[in-house]
């Protein structure tokens, strides 16, 4: 057993503490409302973001975040990845020194182009040793229910990879582990950018075929990118590629594919975010997905499309025009 705590009380990180506590860990969440801290504490239960779904008592809650990583022997990381600068600014000097951080988070962060383990690194110090990515097919309400699924969990250092690993393989949940963070990172933030394109061909009433064509080649999209920024090709053939690419795209659990069906149906991007308290971390993303493809030399039509009909400068119609009349080439080009 570890002492784990947990940084953000939404739902990911709700339901990768009750993966934590059902592997054997003490775990504290912290959470930004009291109002949601008293109700994991009492009544064992987040029902803003989990509804019907209880809680293990080994899973307590706090708004301090000192108190939540005191004596911790791992932190883990579950806010909104644009919020992630500004957050740790102020709960690094709490952080354990030695403990390892690790990140729920998919995203790069606007202005920087940085990914989530690169603003954890600046923000704290730690170095690759110390801090690890989980990414894979992890829906949290499906995570939450206890229903089987994989992840991975990668860091550079293969050893606390490994007891990572260990810490959070539950009945249900199966860790996988990997070295290549750059990849999982990739993979993770790049499959919400392509789950608004799926989900607008959805709302534009357009079915498999469509899809799948947009899920293929937004996969060979990331690639591209994750390749040229050092990943290895076969990370995103796997579980933090692949598989969280088709669940993302697949599922109407979604944040993503949902906000992008709005799209897809007419509703503004400001309409969309005032209707939900859920982020959508595609929307957040993409276009600081974009100008790192951009600066990479890197071609990315999918992201950037998507890009302008999230800032309204395009509508999701607009989209699938443009998408279907690009030049023809070979498929492996």
């Amino acid at each position: 057993m570890a002492r784990i705590a947990v940084f953000g009380a939404g739902s990911w990180g709700t339901a990768f503490s009750i993966v934590l506590a059902d592997a054997g860990n003490d775990v504290t969440i912290w959470g930004r409302r009291e109002e949601v801290c008293a109700g994991i504490n009492d009544q064992h239960a987040n029902p803003d973001y989990l509804h019907g779904i209880s809680l293990p008592e080994s899973i307590r809650a706090t708004h301090d975040p000192e108190e939540a990583a005191s004596a911790a022997d791992v932190v883990v990381l579950a806010v909104p990845s644009q919020t992630l600068r500004g957050n740790l600014a102020e709960w690094a000097p709490v952080l354990p020194a030695s403990a390892p951080l690790v990140s729920l988070m998919k995203g790069v962060e606007l202005g920087t182009l940085e990914r989530m383990s690169q603003v954890i690194a600046e923000l704290t110090g730690a170095g690759p040793d110390r801090i690890a990515v989980v990414s894979g097919p992890n829906l949290s309400k499906e995570i939450a229910r206890r229903e089987p699924a994989a992840s991975v969990v990668a860091c550079e250092d293969e050893a606390v990879a490994q007891r990572l690993q260990e810490l959070m393989h539950s009945p249900a949940f199966r860790p996988y582990t990997s070295t290549d963070v750059v990849g999982c990172e990739l993979g993770g933030a790049y499959k919400n950018v392509v789950a608004l394109a799926v989900g607008m061909a959805i709302g534009l009433g357009y079915g498999d075929n469509s899809t799948a064509s947009v899920i293929t080649r937004g996969l060979a999209e990331t690639a591209r990118l994750a390749t040229a920024l050092g990943a290895n090709p076969l990370t995103l053939m796997g579980l933090a590629g692949l598989g969280d690419l088709v669940a993302t795209c697949s599922s109407p659990l979604s944040r993503n594919r949902t906000f992008g069906e709005k799209l897809g149906r007419g509703l503004t991007t400001e309409e969309i975010y005032a209707s939900t308290r859920q982020v959508a971390e595609g929307a957040k993303s993409c276009s600081s997905i974009v100008e790192l493809a951009h600066r990479t030399g890197v071609d990315a039509p999918i992201a950037e499309h998507v890009d302008l009909v999230v800032q309204g400068r395009a509508t999701a119609s607009e989209l699938v025009e443009a998408f279907t009349s690009r030049d023809t080439k070979a498929e492996t080009d």
